[in-house]
């Protein structure tokens, strides 16, 4: 990219500032564009550090958010302070969340004057659509597949075991649970990157699918933390669903 020939020759490149609401055209060197990469960091720490202090204000409804999947279930605090530790998680993760979309407009703002049009058109899209995936995916899991999961591992024995749960392993056991169907619903995206980049094409792709089906249903057996075979299924469709998605999108774009 032209953008990083020009950040290791030390040479200026253009870049669009905008002064009273019109566009003027200013070339900048390598020390202009670390002090604007300094600016953008800030933006991003202090909505991060924004974020996490008011979901710590409102810790409780966040709280009991996390807790609606489990339906029935006591948590307990096992150790001293540990509400109060994994309070201070949950706010970190919800600014990390929240601060997604902010940082991810502030790393384009930066880039995107060195881009070329080309550039733009394949990293924009990309880029929000990610982002997008992303939180689709953490949707699917809270709604439809932790539900799931949870509802046999709360019944499974007990006529045998009260269940009496930690809060902070329980959280633990959400986020990893989110996070992970999230990357999963990065398939398109991965998907896109390869056929733009010529590595792989579409028709290669759509020639493995009997291999897709196979690698779908032991992903969907890693992730989901039961052997509820229904939750398997329906994150093994997904998967599919979406790996279907990405090479439609290459077929559109004749890759």
């Amino acid at each position: 990219m032209k953008f990083l020939k020009s950040l290791l020759n030390n040479t200026p490149i253009p870049f669009s500032v905008s002064q009273n609401n019109n566009l003027e055209q200013s070339q900048m060197s390598i020390y202009e564009h670390l002090e604007e990469l300094r600016k953008r960091t800030i933006y991003i720490i202090l909505w991060f550090l924004l974020v996490s202090m008011m979901s710590f204000i409102y810790i409780k409804d966040i709280t009991n958010i996390l807790q609606a999947p489990a339906n029935g279930i006591k948590f307990l605090q096992l150790a001293p302070g540990e509400y109060f530790f994994v309070s201070v998680k949950i706010s970190m993760f919800s600014g990390l969340l929240l601060s997604i979309p902010i940082t991810l407009y502030q790393i384009l703002l930066f880039i995107s004057p060195g881009l070329t049009q080309q550039e733009k058109n394949i990293i924009i899209p990309v880029s929000i659509g990610s982002s997008c995936l992303f939180f689709i995916g953490m949707y699917f899991a809270y709604f439809f597949l932790e539900p799931k999961a949870l509802e046999f591992l709360i019944h499974y024995g007990d006529n045998i075991i009260e269940p009496l749960w930690s809060f902070e392993q329980y959280f633990d056991f959400t986020l990893v649970f989110l996070l992970t169907t999230a990357l999963v619903f990065q398939i398109p995206i991965i998907q896109i990157l390869l056929g733009s980049l010529n590595i792989v094409s579409s028709q290669q792709m759509l020639s493995i699918w009997k291999y897709v089906i196979l690698i779908s249903t032991v992903i969907a057996a890693v992730i989901t933390p039961s052997t509820d075979p229904f939750t398997q299924i329906i994150l093994s469709i997904a998967v599919l669903l979406l790996y279907s998605v990405g090479i439609g999108l290459l077929l559109s774009f004749n890759k």
